[in-house]
């Protein structure tokens, strides 16, 4: 698969790599991947972020990302809909954290790395890459750029979809910018 990727998408993956690295995550995962896609400048997946208004919002996106992983993986949107049941998600997490530490939800990949260095990605972000390649083929293209994987970020449940979806996007409004409309879904 990774041989229909565009530079783009390619340059994508290795920054997501770069970002577990640099958070000292075990594992490259969604969240990993939306933040190097709103590193990228001058590409399909940087100018649909630039046209919905994210771009300028970077540090936003990485605090809501943080925010879920602190939360073990639920989303601003998810603790609203718990706190609208009476249920203060915050107080969970921080009870949870004053006994077992701070950062005790967040997931982390446990204990060993690869002899060959090498960063494996998560179950999700794996998901992403297939994903992307759907996204590709729906719009009958041939190669896969960061503007697949982006889709993906938006069409695929987790964190990353969560996250931008709190920040405005989605993937109709994506199918919008890049294609002119919603004439093919990447699910």
């Amino acid at each position: 698969m990774f041989e229909r990727f565009t530079k783009d998408a390619r340059d994508v993956v290795t920054g997501a790599v770069e970002h577990a690295e640099r958070s000292g995550a075990e594992r490259v995962d969604e969240g990993h991947l939306l933040l190097s896609l709103l590193d990228r400048t001058g590409s399909r997946g940087s100018f649909a972020l630039a046209a919905l208004g994210l771009a300028e919002r970077r540090e936003a996106v990485a605090g809501s990302l943080a925010a879920a992983r602190r939360r073990g993986g639920l989303t601003g949107a998810d603790a609203e809909a718990l706190s609208g049941l009476g249920i203060d998600l915050d107080e969970i997490v921080s009870r949870v954290e004053a006994v077992h530490g701070a950062g005790a939800l967040a997931r982390r990949g446990g204990g060993t790395r690869r002899r060959s260095g090498h960063r494996p990605f998560t179950r999700g972000a794996k998901g992403i890459l297939e994903e992307s390649l759907r996204g590709a083929l729906a719009h009958r293209e041939r190669r896969i750029g960061d503007e697949h994987l982006l889709l993906a970020l938006a069409c695929r449940p987790g964190i990353a979809s969560g996250v931008l979806a709190e920040h405005g996007v989605t993937a109709e409004s994506l199918e919008r910018v890049l294609w002119g409309g919603g004439e093919a879904a990447a699910s």
